[in-house]
This record gives structure tokens, sequence and C-alpha cells, in this order.
């Protein structure tokens, strides 16, 4: 069965309110069994238009990364960041 991936690019304005939501978000990433692969880190942008922050989430299959997003637990969340950053949010599937 195919992963599935939160892609997503984040330009954060509030630097000190951020810790905010990912304290938020940390019940709705244990539930769904999110693991990490990059987030932060150096990066270069060749093409197209960067943002400060890169995160990649690789959940059990599609069907779970979307449901970790339209968790409550999410939701309460993406208040939150969406308050105190810009982002560009992909879910995928993939290998």
């Amino acid at each position: 069965m195919s992963k599935g991936y939160w892609v997503v690019r984040v330009s954060v304005h509030d630097i000190e309110a951020y810790p905010d939501y990912l304290e938020a978000a940390r019940p709705a990433f244990e539930r769904y069994n999110a693991r990490f692969h990059v987030r932060g880190g150096r990066y270069i942008a060749p093409e197209g238009v960067a943002r400060d922050r890169n995160v990649v989430v690789e959940f059990e299959d599609f069907d779970t990364a979307v449901a970790c997003y339209e968790s409550p637990e999410y939701s309460a969340a993406r208040v939150i960041r969406q308050a105190n950053a810009d982002a560009d949010f992909l879910i995928v599937e993939g290998a």
C-alpha cells in the first residue's frame, strides 16, 4: 500500500508564537503516527519560489494523511499556524 505524505512549505511570521502550533499539533501527530522526514534544514530553490521552512511528514497511507489534517486535534492547531505563518500545503500519495 502506498504511503501518504504532507509536503508543506511555511513562512513563519511570528517566531515566538509558532511553537504554540507545534505543541497543539502534537496530539494529532501522535494519534496518526506521523513520521517527520524533513523539518526545516538547509535548502536551495533552483526553480520556483521558496519559503523559509520545508516539512515532509509520512503517514501509513493517503487516507490517514487526510484524516490527520481533517481531525479535530489538527484543526485546532491549524488555526494557530494560520495566524502565525503562511503555508503551501499538499497531501500526496507516494512510495
